[in-house]
């Protein structure tokens, strides 16, 4: 699948809303725990530092991820990022784009570190990706993350430089 990466425009708001919510309303990942609006996400996606997507080969928005600050002041030039494959397209490295791109724009964005602050602990594909990518593990939360059957599951934090 040949892939290309852009910056978010507004006119791809419901597409990338779409893969958003997929990831929200399956609940074992994102910390969001109800989907977004239109007038929301319009919002939300616009509010990043930056916001990017995949698209293939007929144009069509199969990934996204959002890049903001994780913290101020004096740790400012810390980002976080998350991000979301469509769900017919997982399992062909659109992923592993996404978080290569987004390390290349923390670091044009003037970010000097990407940290994952809640890596859910089965979600075993991010994590080898991570690692496999250059990640540090920095430690886990115990069951930090509030699974949507109801139990709880380890979170996991990761940092690379950029």
């Amino acid at each position: 699948m040949n892939i290309k990466l852009r910056a978010y425009q507004n006119e791809d708001v419901k597409d990338v809303m779409d893969i958003w919510n997929q990831v929200v309303e399956d609940g074992v990942a994102f910390p969001q725990d109800h989907p977004l609006t239109l007038a929301e996400a319009q919002d939300f996606f616009n509010s990043q530092t930056y916001s990017g997507v995949a698209v293939n080969q007929n144009n069509e928005i199969v990934g996204m991820y959002i890049l903001h600050p994780n913290n101020v002041g004096r740790c400012g030039h810390i980002c976080n990022a998350s991000y979301a494959v469509k769900q017919d397209c997982r399992g062909m490295h659109i992923g592993e784009k996404l978080v290569k791109d987004c390390l290349i724009k923390a670091h044009e964005k003037g970010f000097r570190i990407l940290q994952f602050n809640a890596v859910v602990a089965s979600n075993k594909h991010a994590i080898h990706l991570y690692e496999r990518l250059g990640f540090t593990r920095i430690g886990s939360v115990p069951e930090g993350f509030h699974m949507q059957d109801g139990s709880y599951e380890d979170i996991i934090l990761f940092y690379h430089t950029v």
